[in-house]
């Protein structure tokens, strides 16, 4: 008769994804915040450029991340469109997180693992361009 509909684990996933980009959004704001007023007079003019590289990149696929979300079967389907905004996510994390901590503690070999982190946004950005090119329209 009436049946209590759980929710399923894209769903739970999706809005984990969801948070996450949201909240991915919300410090890079702050970020971008702190590095204008915090870190202006505090940290050398080439450390500061870093920052400001790192909250670019994080709002950028933040955002990128949000819109894949919003309008999964526009660029392609829904599942790969999970993964690309999962994978913007962790690829920020991992890109802007070493960043700022590099700007922060100057632990410079952080910078070498920078990379992995765009090599995620990159795979995220082909994976949805193919999977664009692969879409069907009806």
């Amino acid at each position: 008769m009436f049946q209590i509909s759980h929710p399923t684990y894209t769903d739970r996933m999706k809005r984990l994804l969801y948070s996450l980009a949201a909240l991915s959004m919300a410090i890079g704001v702050g970020c971008g915040a702190f590095g204008a007023h915090g870190l202006r007079d505090a940290i050398p003019a080439s450390d500061l450029q870093i920052w400001e590289k790192s909250v670019f990149y994080q709002l950028i696929h933040s955002l990128s991340a949000l819109v894949l979300l919003v309008t999964p079967h526009t660029l392609c389907d829904e599942r790969r469109s999970s993964q690309c905004a999962g994978l913007f996510l962790v690829g920020t994390l991992i890109f802007s997180g070493t960043l700022y901590a590099l700007v922060l503690t100057n632990t410079r070999w952080l910078g070498a693992i920078t990379p992995i982190g765009g090599t995620c946004l990159i795979v995220s950005w082909t994976l949805l361009a193919v999977g664009a090119y692969r879409r069907r329209v009806s």
